[in-house]
Order: C-alpha cells, then sequence, then structure tokens
C-alpha cells in the first residue's frame, strides 16, 4: 500500500504541472487583461506598458509561467489587479465552498444513496419507477431554473429562507445552495446505485451468502452494499472538485461569495492571478480527491489489494 501511495504521489507531479500549465496557457489567451484592467475606454501606451511591467506581463510566456509556479511553492499566488494578494481572496472564498460542497456532498451520500438502496432493490416495482422519472426530470432541468425556483418560493413568495445567503454563509442557510448544487449529481448517484445494486444482487457471492441463510441485512450492508458503492464512490470523488469549480451559477443565485464567485470575477475582468490561483488549488483538490477514492476501493472490496 505504501509503495503504491507513493506511486501515485509521483504521478501527480506531472499530471499537476501539466493541468496548470494548461490553465494557464487558456486563461492567457482569453484576451488582453491589461485592457479590462482600463475598463471601456484603452489605457494610453505608457500606462499599459506601465502595468505590463508591474505584473510581469511583458516577459515571454513561459517565463512567466516558471516564474508563477515558484512562487507558487513558496505560497504566493499572486496579487490581484486590485492589490489584493490572491491567498488573501481564498482564504474568505475557499472555506464559503467548503462548506457548500459539504452540504452537497451530505445530499448525494444520504439521499441518492438511499434512494438507490431503495429501487436497486425494489426494480421494476412502481417506487422504481417514480424515482427513475424524478431523477429524469431534475437532470433534465438546468441548475439556474432549480435555483431562481427555488429561491423564488422558499425564500420571496413563503419566506422559508433568505433569498439571499449571508455574507458568512453558515450551514443553515447553506442547505438549500447545497440541495441546488447537488441537484443533478443527486439524481446520477441514485441511479448510478440503483443499477450497480442490481448488477450485484446476481452474483455467485450473493447467491452463496443466501444459500449460507445469512440475514437479509447483513447481506444487503456487508456483502451487497460494499461492493455496489465502488461506482458511486468513483463519482462522488471525481464531483468533489467538479462541485467546487462549477458553483458559479449556484453561488451567483444566492449572492455566495466563495469559489465560484471569484471565479466569475476574474472571468469578466480578465484577472489572470486570481483565475489561474484558485483553479491551481482546485487542481490539487481534484488529485487529492482521486486518490482517496483509489484507497477506499481496497476497503470497500476486501478483493482489492494493491501491491
Amino acid at each position: 500500500m505504501g509503495r503504491y501511495v507513493v506511486r501515485r504521489l509521483l504521478q501527480m507531479i506531472p499530471v499537476f504541472f501539466g493541468a496548470t500549465l494548461l490553465i494557464f496557457l487558456m486563461v492567457n489567451v482569453m484576451g488582453d487583461p491589461i485592457a479590462g484592467l482600463c475598463g471601456e475606454r484603452s489605457c494610453d501606451p505608457a500606462t499599459a506598458a506601465q502595468l505590463k511591467a508591474e505584473f510581469g506581463l511583458d516577459r515571454p510566456l513561459w517565463q512567466q509561467y516558471a516564474t508563477y509556479m515558484g512562487n507558487v511553492f513558496t505560497g504566493d499566488f499572486g496579487t490581484a489587479f486590485n492589490g489584493q494578494p490572491v491567498t488573501e481572496l481564498m482564504a474568505t472564498a475557499f472555506p464559503v465552498t467548503i462548506r457548500l460542497t459539504l452540504v452537497a456532498i451530505v445530499f448525494e451520500i444520504v439521499v441518492g444513496v438511499t434512494l438507490g438502496v431503495l429501487t436497486g432493490m425494489r426494480r421494476g416495482r412502481p417506487v422504481d419507477t417514480a424515482v427513475l422519472l424524478l431523477t429524469l426530470v431534475v437532470i433534465a432541468v438546468p441548475t439556474f431554473v432549480t435555483g431562481l425556483v427555488l429561491q423564488l418560493l422558499l425564500g420571496v413568495e413563503w419566506g422559508w429562507i433568505r433569498p439571499s445567503v449571508a455574507p458568512e454563509a453558515p450551514f443553515s442557510q447553506l442547505i438549500v445552495p447545497g440541495l441546488v448544487l447537488a441537484s443533478v449529481s443527486l439524481a446520477y448517484v441514485t441511479r448510478l446505485t440503483r443499477t450497480s445494486l442490481a448488477e450485484n444482487r446476481r452474483a455467485d457471492y450473493i447467491r452463496t451468502a443466501v444459500a449460507k441463510g445469512l440475514p437479509r441485512r447483513r447481506i444487503i450492508t456487508r456483502h451487497l452494499l460494499r461492493t455496489s458503492l465502488i461506482p458511486v464512490i468513483t463519482f462522488i470523488g471525481t464531483d468533489i472538485g467538479a462541485l467546487m469549480g462549477g458553483a458559479i451559477v449556484t453561488e451567483r443565485i444566492f449572492n455566495i461569495h466563495g469559489v465560484g464567485f471569484q471565479l466569475y470575477q476574474g472571468i469578466l475582468r480578465q484577472n489572470t492571478q486570481t483565475v489561474v490561483g484558485f483553479v491551481t488549488v482546485l487542481v490539487l483538490v481534484f488529485l487529492a480527491a482521486n486518490l482517496l477514492v483509489d484507497l477506499l476501493y481496497a476497503v470497500l472490496d476486501p478483493r482489492i489489494r494493491y501491491a
């Protein structure tokens, strides 16, 4: 197991550099950040040259990337165009988005897996058909429509929640935004759990457990559910980073100043340092989540061993 972890960590190094390089190049071809900094009116040549020299934009692109990565390993993610360090923006944005992501993941695990087990054990029955239709509707409806409808009904019409989340973003105010953020993933988790459970019910080891006279609950929890959750854990593990990076719509609807809000502002203002800094951290989140998922395989399925 130790060798496997070391090998995976070594494999992450080229993946990290490749992903950050690709992001750096893509962000730099979005447009001239100095033009976005000056607003609608174009900067005069002297001011543009001074700003490019100040932010290091007058150097070759490869040199900019090398300088940026060297600063990243010292904890310096650069400075936004408003003069605020990117690390300060991260310190205020990431805790909010992490709380929102935790709420969304809880919905995925509790509601999604529960509905998946319920339908997988009752395949073909009315409850199975009803849940499948409901998940199909959730997948078909865009997230911004779901968020705006819930905000209008629960926040404006009925007054059950705040239409916009407070700046400190407590967990109590993130329940509905978390449900909106997790809605599509929750539907996929439900369908994935149902399919995996229905397939494994016909496996030889399940028939053997039934023939041995084991209690039904023990067969489901210790044998059937553990192996059936492997594809679900894979999906949820990769979904962690996607939820954090893809929360732009949800955070805009509920006025949450998290990672999605900062990314939106950075892209809108063509703020290279902000966008690249936040996405660099999200790449690390993706890599760590995938490593954790691979290690959980051996916990869920005893047949999986890492040499």
